[in-house]
């Protein structure tokens, strides 16, 4: 996990090791400090050595001063880093995203990528920076105050080094009674994040179902749950700094009791006893001891914390696509040609169940071939592994002659347009998202796409016409002129195979019939794959497949599949008689 995350640090490693070097300059200064000031004490109060006093107290002032400048120096070093890698972090994990083939990101929920994207990077970007100064900070000084400690008395030295294993032994039990706390906690942000994101997403539906104080008691169960949590592992934590102080508090008080006898029985004689300026020292080594062990304890629990980030942001930059290019890929697809030999389909999570089952068909290219079926029949499976958006799990599938899995990626899906059933358009204008399809279309290409999408005639009616601005989702424009879009979208990569997945079935059947027109004159040589409930929209094609439950149940031109296929003529006959 560790090696994962520190790829990301990058350009940021050498900003993360001054940053350690000036932390540890910082502490150096900072114990040398107390020394100076027992000197003062010592040697030019006690002494009434003036001369003494000025020469301690330079040298003092000098100190104080490359501990500042060393100290604001790390903290900027440490916070620039701190943001650069949580950047670095989010840019990794987006950039792995989209490599993921849809079985990559059935994987995942879109709430839990967001969750890691946003609040665990944010989590490992706070531990970071304390890393860099804390848990720098906190051992040196420990250590060297403890160093000085026994060179001034060891006997008081000892009093720490006894009470140091006792206070980590506590920090160990707090911190392993609030590793899963937090650990589910994140679990449950995704949870939350999902509630909020189908809210919002579907805000119409509620309000036309008014089920808003559904949503909120869905929403308060779940924020509810989450407060639980961080209120049970925050309970354990809080009894960290009490802990420290009591213990740290307790041995100050010894000490003082040890120093005072000491410097009463020798008279101040440094030669008997302790001085007033060691008793001085000791004390501000005891404060520095406290410090770098809360700061120790704070590390240790933001990294208790983090942890849980760590795993799940590492779990998306380990996760590799199961589609990627072949050593030597095709570049070139010929034609549309498609064929699928005795292809079957299952999904990762479904591996007990086939989802296609020895699936056989030969389209030549520039044929239109409609495809029929039932809800689950895997209309939209079938067509998925054409772009390779899924691999399948046995068979061929070629197209242009070539198995799919010999082409170059992009090669392959710039010669494949999909429109999904699920059809997205994204916030900018029309023209923007037209130019998905193709980003150096001009604007003829664009409007000659749209008419054959007959988009055009809505487009033309806006004020902005394609200017005309887009919200996220598509919001403010219609399912059909959304599905019209898409189509013209699609057509504007000048594709080899133009699928269309139930892509017409928000328009009226005389502009579905233009569309398939359109198709038929000014696309012949795109193979045209259409997937719809309505017979009207494929019952012109050269071939149309029935599947039932992943099995091809019949193929052939409409009028074969009337006298020949029951489920062709039952769908045929009802829509007939409704129509």
């Amino acid at each position: 996990m560790i090696k994962t995350l520190a790829k990301s640090l990058r350009e940021y490693k050498k900003g993360s090791v001054i940053t350690v070097l000036m932390s540890a300059s910082e502490v150096v200064f900072e114990i040398l400090i107390p020394l100076c000031m027992a000197k003062i004490i010592d040697e030019g109060i006690d002494n009434a050595n003036i001369s003494a006093v000025w020469k301690y107290g330079i040298i003092l002032l000098v100190m104080a001063i490359f501990q500042l400048v060393t100290g604001v120096l790390s903290a900027h070093i440490a916070a620039k880093v701190g943001v650069g890698f949580a950047a670095n972090l989010r840019q990794d994990m987006y950039d792995n995203v989209q490599t993921f083939a849809f079985s990559n990101i059935d994987k995942y929920s879109t709430a839990s990528i967001v969750t890691r994207l946003t609040t665990d990077v944010t989590n490992i970007q706070n531990a970071y920076q304390m890393i860099l100064r804390m848990a720098v900070r906190g051992p040196v000084m420990l250590v060297f105050a403890m160093a000085a400690s026994f060179g001034i008395n060891s006997t008081v030295a000892w009093i720490f080094l006894a009470i140091i294993p006792v206070m980590s032994v506590l920090l160990l039990l707090i911190i392993r009674g609030a590793h899963p706390i937090f650990n589910r906690v994140f679990h449950t942000y995704d949870k939350l994040n999902n509630i909020v994101q189908e809210n919002v997403r579907g805000i119409r539906v509620v309000k036309s179902f008014n089920r808003e104080d559904y949503e909120i008691s869905k929403f308060n169960d779940i924020s509810e749950n989450i407060y639980k949590d961080f209120s049970k592992a925050e309970k354990l934590l809080a009894f960290n700094s009490p802990v420290m102080q009591f213990f740290m508090y307790g041995c100050m008080i010894v000490i003082s009791w040890i120093g005072a006898n000491s410097i009463v029985a020798s008279g101040n004689d440094a030669a008997l006893g302790m001085t007033t300026g060691d008793l001085t020292a000791l004390i501000s080594y005891a404060m520095q001891i406290l410090m770098s062990l809360m700061m120790l304890s704070m590390v240790f629990v933001m990294i208790t914390i983090s942890i849980a980030s760590a795993e799940r942001i590492a779990e998306i930059l380990n996760e590799k696509t199961d589609i990627a290019n072949p050593e030597s890929p095709v570049y070139t697809v010929k034609n549309g040609s498609i064929c699928f030999k005795n292809v079957d389909f299952v999904y990762a999570s479904k591996s007990d169940k086939k989802v296609l089952d020895d699936i056989n068909i030969n389209i030549a290219s520039g044929e239109t071939v409609g495809i029929l079926g039932g809800t689950g029949s895997s209309k939209t499976s079938l067509v998925q592994l054409i772009p390779r958006l899924y691999d399948v799990t046995g068979g061929e599938l070629l197209i242009g002659g070539v198995n799919v899995r010999d082409y170059d990626l992009d090669t392959l899906r710039n010669s494949v347009a999909m429109v999904l059933q699920k059809n997205e358009l994204f916030s900018g204008t029309i023209k923007e998202n037209l130019r998905w399809g193709n980003e150096n279309a001009t604007d003829d290409e664009i409007k000659h796409a749209c008419r054959l999408a007959c988009a055009d005639e809505f487009i033309e009616s806006f004020p902005d016409k394609y200017d005309t601005h887009i919200e996220q989702g598509g919001s403010n424009v219609s399912g059909g002129q959304k599905q019209r879009l898409c189509i013209a979208r699609a057509l504007l990569k000048k594709p080899k195979v133009l699928i269309l997945d139930d892509s017409t079935s928000a328009v009226d059947t005389k502009t579905d019939a233009t569309i398939q027109k359109s198709f038929v004159e000014y696309i012949p040589d795109t193979t045209k794959i259409i997937i719809a409930q309505r017979i009207s929209s494929i019952e012109h094609a050269d071939k149309i497949i029935v599947l039932d439950d992943g099995k091809i149940a019949a193929a052939g031109t409409h009028e074969e599949l009337l006298e020949n296929c029951v489920i062709y003529r039952e769908v045929y006959e009802s829509q007939k008689k409704g129509a």
